[in-house]
């Protein structure tokens, strides 16, 4: 049995939501596209019509933003006077667009704008006082920030002292006490009333360009399209209907240094979605600002130099590799770190050259692998604090945790899944202690993030029809994610390692006689886990794998879990195999021949009559170190004790099934030489009379043994005499003979057959419990 990674939470359908379900189907749609579009919370055949076919209507007026106008009053009179401004921007590809999406816009209205992307390691997020005071001093006259500004008291303070109005756009979480700022543009004012309140700052920037444009800049969506998935913002309502033109835009997208980008990193722009956004441009985008600076990635979309723009398109490539390259080391390391620790309830995981820039996404894979809560931190520029991002599980709150000891941290900030934090290095031991302390009590022993199941399906229904009826629930994301499905009592075949490094999984799941494919990304280390016979229930998302002209239908699978007894084929391993698995079972002896010297001797149990099984009840992971013969106790082992994972080590120091069982001839052999000589030395001769009858030694010892049970021979001091008119019986009534018939039909379940027999003759004994 292997237990799944996340905690499923199956979505169950009301019965009010079931009588929409059949509704929605008597309006052409499938059963299994009903029940999605229930599960969206949709509910009239009107809203599924918008909902599968966002448009331009469903954008609302920018002016019913709180300062619209006065901002756009404000932008315009400063082209019109020729005052020079600024853009202050984020290092995010959010900010990265929303920066360039503002900066076309002004340019249109005959305005020339300065744009500037902080230093995420000098300046930090939002306004910086430095750099306003600096731009101020050279002649600054209006600023205005995309995505950030809501948070940047002092800075703005200092903006409106020196007469230099700033004009703030941003959709981040709104502080209680709003900055001195000339407009706040924001979807979320509390004055304001805009429809929609969860736009990107891309989103924001995209509506003030609207407004100072008087028309929606189509061009610019594509842009928008980048920043508001990248942004992990919900992709409902007005989000989806600008993502959605978006990546049509992206798809024919004129800009130079989309396409050059598009070049060097392999992407197709032509058939560019969500996920081509969201793990392909997103991320190279995102790479600048956390390895260096960004500000070439605006350059890189609104230039329209062919040359200029490769340039940066294989800088900003370079940098992506780098960055993989750092969150696979630091990964590595941390793991390390984790596997030395022990299980804690919270890691707090830190090294003096872990690179800043990717503490985030480190943490994150973490928090995936090990079900806790993780913060990675590095030392700051200035030497004498550490400074680190944390990531949570969904059943911790990582910022009211943080909260709880906030006074020793010289700053922090973040939400429910996500915090930064800094303190001195010398409290690493305190703030590690406090936290566990916090932490531990709302740690469950099953504590697991979630993954939510929108229904089950079984393999006879996914055809790619049905998954090209799917796609148009797309753009899949935040609070609109793409469907994941449940497939139960399948098992795995043909699993195969496949990636440079053996790291993802490839092949088929079967159930019954239909079999569908699967890919199981970072799930290389566990092929043995996946094809130990057992059967599974397995999680995942439909998708259409292309290749070679051919479409068909496949799975890739997010989780799995095994029911039953798993088992585990080790026979002719080795003891240090069992290290590697980082299991801890207990070695299950049958044979006292066999030898165990090498074992830990406090885990052998030795198990050689019924009532030894009772000293097993209890324990979970078994090895065989040896092969059972005794039926009765083996099948009493594996019905009586719940075992859930069985290692098949299964040493043996003789092999009866290979050696088989000796002809009639060589019983007649054996016993016509005896006849002649009346007697035959079997203590010291025995070598000779094997090479004279040209019987193995085995084969020569079992043959006197049958002899001697049957009553045909005696045996005195070495000395084997024939008896005298012996008792005619067959080989067959020897106990000797049948146990060792019986050795034989072990061996090949046991030594020689497949797992699945194996599984299969398990299951009969625990039927008979």
């Amino acid at each position: 049995m292997k237990q799944s990674q996340f905690k499923w939470e199956k979505k169950l359908l009301t019965d009010e939501q079931q009588t929409t379900v059949e509704e929605f189907k008597q309006q052409n749609l499938s059963p299994l596209m009903s029940h999605l579009l229930v599960n969206r919370g949709l509910t009239t055949i009107d809203e599924v019509n918008a909902f599968l076919n966002p448009s331009l209507e469903d954008c609302h007026d920018p002016f019913l933003m709180y300062d619209m106008e006065k901002a756009v009053t404000r932008i315009q009179e400063a082209v019109a006077s020729g005052e020079r401004m600024l853009i202050y921007g984020d290092y995010d590809a959010d900010g990265v667009t929303s920066t360039t999406v503002l900066k076309e816009a002004i340019e249109l209205i005959g305005g020339e704008v300065e744009y500037y992307l902080p230093d995420r390691f000098t300046d930090g997020y939002g306004p910086n006082l430095d750099v306003y005071k600096y731009f101020i001093e050279q002649g600054i006259q209006l600023i205005i920030t995309v995505d950030n500004g809501v948070s940047g008291h002092e800075a703005l303070a200092y903006a409106k002292e020196q007469g230099t109005d700033v004009i703030v756009t941003d959709h981040h979480e709104l502080p209680d006490e709003l900055p001195e700022a000339y407009a706040i543009i924001h979807p979320r004012h509390p004055l304001g009333d805009y429809p929609f309140k969860d736009l990107a700052g891309v989103g924001v920037a995209f509506k003030v360009a609207t407004a100072l444009l008087g028309e929606l800049p189509m061009e610019s969506l594509d842009l928008v399209a980048i920043g508001t998935i990248a942004d992990l913002v919900s992709l409902t309502g007005e989000n989806r209907a600008l993502v959605s033109l978006g990546l049509k835009i992206l798809n024919q997208s004129e800009r130079v240094g989309l396409h050059a980008l598009a070049e060097v990193g392999s992407i197709d722009l032509a058939t560019a979605d969500e996920e081509t956004v969201g793990f392909g441009i997103g991320p190279r985008i995102n790479a600048m600002g956390r390895l260096k600076n960004a500000m070439p990635a605006v350059e890189l979309l609104s230039t329209f130099d062919d040359e200029e723009a490769m340039v940066i398109a294989k800088d900003i490539q370079e940098t992506n590799s780098q960055r993989q390259q750092l969150v696979k080391k630091i990964t590595k390391e941390a793991l390390q770190m984790v596997e030395e620790m022990g299980e804690q309830p919270i890691y707090l995981l830190e090294k003096d050259d872990w690179h800043e820039g990717v503490l985030g996404i480190v943490a994150s894979h973490i928090v995936r692998q090990t079900q806790r809560p993780t913060i990675i931190m590095t030392t700051a520029s200035d030497g004498e604090l550490l400074k680190g991002s944390g990531r949570s599980i969904a059943d911790i709150d990582l910022f009211h945790v943080l909260s709880e000891v906030k006074e020793k941290f010289t700053s922090f900030g973040g939400h429910h899944m996500a915090a930064g934090l800094s303190f001195e290095r010398d409290n690493l031991d305190e703030v590690r202690q406090s936290l566990s302390a916090i932490v531990d009590p709302l740690i469950d022993g099953g504590s697991k993030d979630s993954l939510d199941i929108e229904t089950d399906i079984s393999i006879e229904d996914v055809s790619v029809d049905v998954i090209e009826e799917m796609k148009k629930l797309a753009p899949f994301g935040t609070d609109n994610p793409s469907p994941i499905m449940m497939v139960s009592d399948v098992r795995a075949e043909g699993m195969k390692k496949i990636g440079a490094d053996g790291n993802h999984l490839k092949g088929q799941l079967v159930q019954g006689s239909h079999q569908l494919d699967c890919i199981a990304f970072g799930k290389g280390a566990e092929i043995g886990e996946m094809t130990t016979g057992g059967l599974l229930d397995v999680v995942g998302k439909l998708s259409i794998n292309e290749w070679n002209g051919f479409r068909k239908a496949q799975l890739m699978l997010e989780d799995y879990r095994v029911s039953g007894v798993q088992i585990f084929d080790m026979r002719g391993g080795k003891l240090d195999e069992f290290d590697s698995l980082a299991i801890h079972p207990i070695f299950v002896v049958f044979n006292k021949e066999t030898k165990v010297d090498s074992l830990p001797q406090d885990k052998v149990y030795y198990i050689h009559e019924l009532q030894d099984v009772d000293k097993l009840v209890g324990f979970k992971e078994l090895v065989f170190v040896d092969c059972p013969y005794d039926l009765e106790v083996v099948s009493k082992l594996v019905s009586s004790c719940d075992i859930e994972r069985l290692y098949l080590w299964l040493n043996i120091t003789t092999e009866h099934y290979l050696s088989g069982i000796p002809t009639r001839e060589q019983f007649g052999k054996v016993f016509k030489l005896l006849h002649a000589q009346g007697n035959l030395d079997v203590r010291y001769k025995l070598d000779d009379l094997s090479n004279y009858l040209q019987i193995s030694k085995n084969h020569l010892i079992f043959i006197i043994k049958v002899f001697f049970d049957l009553g045909f021979v005696t045996i005195e001091d070495g000395l084997m005499s024939k008896v005298a008119n012996p008792s005619a019986k067959a080989l067959e009534e020897s106990d000797v003979y049948q146990a060792y018939l019986h050795k034989i039909d072990m061996e090949k379940l046991f030594l020689y057959s497949n797992v699945a027999d194996i599984r299969h003759w398990i299951s009969q004994q625990e039927e008979d419990r």
